[in-house]
């Protein structure tokens, strides 16, 4: 709970409200790369995979908004950070088994295989980082020097120096609070997107009504110059789109990015009348308790936004678990909606999204490998909208 005291002020509304500007420059540029690939291709469409485009934006956005560094790899895609993260990402069969088998018993890991190498090697390139990091912002609050942005860790060190003994994080905590930053703080939000560009591409209804909403809340999005105007960016806000906000939860319900979450009990307790002892090793299936239709109803299964407005009398809070819940819950999670509405407005304004139908459907590839993405990526066909 140290930790956690330590981070809630860094991810408050205001300190995610300053850090906006970056998330629409990351999601704008995004845009304008795409844009760049169609017209190099000389078509009036191309097919994407856009988990990976959304992958190095996410983490240029964790970069930059929540470390206070530049990554860049929007622009240079084998820069080594991105790099770590992909060999993480690799499906193979030999990779598939031992990070099975690593779910259950870390001595796994001691095997002389690839996929242990690839993870030893990415963890060293992610630890460099993170310890290069905490340095910086270590020497810039010695000097008192303000950072340029109002990044979380930079805030975590500066409050961290002025905290009492016991609330004092030591610099081996910070620098996993980095690792954790960079990891789940960038490939979470990139796959919750990816799958609701999916959906939406599936629902061409509800991308049509979306975009209706983004072009009445923000009309700016729609002209090539105005969306470029820091004005006008720094009056947008995305909260204040109602179904931006369905859709963002109900796709974030339909496919969690992810789908459990370990706990061990610290005492003993009992739940639905069945004793758990203290030290009892707990999976909460968050993609389980999302489709429960004691909770959702019969259309448990189904994608609809619209549910939101008309929720059933059996639904509770915990019935959505894609953050958790309670004291325990995601400390980053008004960041990751926040980051995930903004990135929707900057594609969803420039460009139509389609299903890809020479591809097998993302859906059916389901994988899990820190989160539940699909094994070969989401390739979608992106459209410039027509003026």
């Amino acid at each position: 709970m140290v930790q956690r005291k330590a981070l809630t002020p860094a991810f408050s509304i205001t300190s995610i409200r300053s850090l906006m500007p970056i998330f629409w420059a990351k999601s704008l540029h995004l845009a304008k790369l795409l844009e760049q690939g169609i017209k190099e291709a000389n078509t009036d469409s191309k097919c994407f995979e856009v988990l990976e485009w959304l992958n190095r934006t996410t983490l240029d956005i964790i970069g930059r908004a929540g470390l206070g560094t530049d990554i860049d790899s929007l622009d240079d895609p084998e820069t080594p950070l991105r790099d770590a993260y992909r060999r993480c990402f690799d499906f193979d069969l030999q990779a598939r088994i031992i990070n099975g088998l690593a779910a259950f018993t870390s001595l796994v890991r001691f095997l002389p295989a690839r996929a242990n190498r690839d993870i030893l090697t990415a963890r060293n390139i992610i630890l460099s980082k993170a310890a290069q990091i905490i340095q910086e912002k270590q020497s810039e609050a010695d000097r008192k020097q303000e950072t340029r942005h109002k990044d979380i860790i930079g805030l975590i060190v500066k409050d961290n120096m002025a905290a009492s003994k016991e609330d004092t994080l030591t610099v081996e905590t910070m620098r996993q609070q980095v690792m954790t930053f960079l990891g789940a703080g960038h490939d979470t939000t990139a796959t919750s997107v990816a799958w609701t560009l999916l959906m939406l591409a599936k629902h061409a209804d509800v991308q049509t009504k979306l975009r209706q909403e983004i072009r009445s809340h923000l009309p700016f999005l729609f002209n090539a110059e105005a969306r470029e105007s820091e004005a006008n960016i720094e009056k947008a806000d995305v909260d204040l789109l109602p179904y931006l906000e369905d859709v963002c939860k109900e796709s974030l319900r339909y496919i969690p990015s992810v789908p459990m979450t370990v706990r061990k009990t610290i005492a003993d307790d009992t739940l639905a009348g069945y004793h758990i002892p203290a030290g009892t090793t707990i999976y909460l299936m968050a993609n389980a308790i999302n489709h429960l239709p004691m909770y959702w109803g019969d259309t448990a299964n189904k994608f609809d936004p619209s549910r939101w407005r008309n929720l059933p009398p059996t639904y509770t809070t915990n019935a959505f678990m894609t953050f958790l819940q309670g004291p325990r819950g995601c400390v980053g999670r008004k960041f990751a909606e926040v980051e995930m509405k903004t990135i929707l407005c900057s594609l969803l304004s420039k460009f139509y999204f389609d299903q890809d139908l020479s591809v097998q459907d993302p859906e059916q590839l389901k994988m899990w490998r820190l989160v539940l993405r699909p094994r070969d990526g989401v390739s979608l066909k992106i459209s410039p909208l027509k003026a």
